[in-house]
């Protein structure tokens, strides 16, 4: 593997390469990265086979909240440098470059990952392909695809070997995504190929120029860098969580613990922050989708400490419900409570496998009237969940409520006034889910507190 820092003289990147890049898929992936290009000065064609939704991204509107991503969004579409299509021709004919953002969903029947749409792209841009090209996948795909996808493409494609692949995977927080686009910690490209190793060097020129990281790899290293760090942060947030789970035993403060296990440069403090646990589209069905991937392979023990991860990622819901059945007297058959959060996580309106959803759903199931409240992904969650009600404001979805459950620690919630909450609630019991309140403030403002990992 060779990795380093190149540097590139000048206030503009010089271009003497690929100009006109396409991205395949506008999902969250796809839009941001294509307006994110156009940004960086390219000129951008982004495909769906979605009309609709090419329609509103050619409008300026985003089919999904991700803070900033509308401003580049708009900015491009009019200084002319982003377009959007439904046509896999006009991409073709267009594009020097080709990246392929599409999803990587968790497969219906197994842990697996569904390359339906991999399979998908692949199938419709080879044939097109007439001039020798660059694709490079971004979608997070199992050790494997990229090489299957190479051989197809240039199977199918008229310019045969001259469609060349790489694979770059993304590194993108949700909430963080300009930013993580326009300025990474790391650039991954996987090839044997000089011309594809060329293209993306010009891509990520104004990076490159800022001393990001810019890192050669092989195709099958370069595909698992993404999944090792999801397995990674995944396996981090589940251990605290285990030791918030010893802690509730022993008597002890897991903040506290987590806080001294900080100070020690060997661990961090990034992902040690005890909760709920996480969700998302990422690391849920990325992690199960590595150890379906080791099955194949024939190396599933290396990667069976993953399940343990994923166990206690969802005993950290059942935990939840628990706290806040024993606040309200062992029962929730006729009982209000208020949910604060729907999305996974702050700065987000995605709600895939979103644990406060997951944890207002199942207590509205055991017979509880359950109002949730979320600043941004009430129109998603009310799709995937219309059994529960929903609050247009926070004092609204608490209302009467005898018990309050903190799930998505957005800064409205954790700078919520107590007093205030209190003139609106039944009872004042509050579950903190994501240890995002100061127990000392509000217990002193006459509440019951409870919080995972904590006496």
């Amino acid at each position: 593997m060779v990795a380093d820092k190149q540097r590139v003289s000048g206030a503009e990147p010089t271009r003497t390469g690929p100009s006109r890049i396409s991205v395949i898929g506008t999902g969250y992936l796809g839009a941001t990265h294509a307006a994110c290009m156009a940004e960086l000065g390219f000129d951008v064609l982004g495909l769906d086979v979605d009309q609709a939704k090419i329609d509103a991204l050619s409008s300026g509107q985003l089919p999904f909240y991700e803070p900033g991503l509308e401003e580049v969004l708009t900015r491009n579409l009019a200084n002319g440098r982003l377009r959007f299509t439904t046509s896999y021709d006009e991409v073709a004919e267009f594009a020097d470059v080709h990246f392929i953002c599409v999803g990587t969903p968790q497969r219906g029947d197994s842990n697996a990952a569904d390359l339906t749409y991999v399979e998908s792209a692949v199938e419709s841009l080879g044939p097109r392909l007439a001039r020798p090209t660059v694709v490079i996948g971004k979608s997070t795909v199992p050790v494997g695809t990229a090489a299957c996808s190479a051989a197809r493409l240039q199977t199918l494609a008229p310019a045969g070997d001259g469609v060349e692949v790489g694979w770059s995977p993304e590194f993108l927080r949700e909430g963080f995504g300009v930013e993580d686009t326009l300025r990474p910690n790391r650039i991954v490209i996987g090839t044997d190929s000089p011309r594809v190793e060329a293209a993306m060097r010009e891509i990520s020129a104004a990076q490159i120029e800022q001393n990001i990281p810019f890192l050669v790899t092989d195709l099958q290293t370069a595909e698992l860098v993404k999944v090792a760090a999801n397995a990674f942060l995944a396996t981090k947030i589940s251990f605290i969580n285990a030791m918030a789970e010893v802690s509730e035993a022993a008597g002890a403060d897991v903040m506290q613990l987590a806080q001294a296990l900080s100070y020690d440069d060997r661990i961090g403090g990034k992902f040690l922050g005890p909760g709920l646990g996480f969700g998302g589209g990422c690391l849920p069905k990325d992690i199960r989708a590595f150890m379906a991937r080791a099955d194949e392979l024939g190396v599933e023990p290396a990667l069976s400490f993953l399940r343990e991860v994923d166990a206690i990622n969802q005993r950290r819901r059942a935990r939840t419900i628990d706290i806040a059945r024993t606040l309200i007297g062992g029962g929730f058959a006729g009982r209000t409570v208020g949910v604060l959060g729907a999305s996974f996580k702050p700065n987000s309106d995605d709600i895939r496998d979103s644990p406060a959803l997951d944890v207002a759903s199942t207590i509205s199931s055991l017979g509880a009237t359950v109002t949730v409240y979320d600043p941004e992904a009430l129109d998603n969650a009310r799709q995937v969940h219309p059994e529960l009600n929903y609050a247009h404001s926070m004092l609204e979805a608490v209302r009467d409520a005898e018990v309050v459950l903190l799930l998505t620690d957005w800064a409205e919630f954790r700078d919520a006034d107590p007093d205030e909450l209190a003139k609106m609630v039944a009872e004042p019991h509050i579950v903190d889910g994501r240890n995002a309140l100061d127990p000392t403030h509000w217990r002193a403002r006459g509440w019951t507190y409870r919080a995972l990992g904590r006496p």
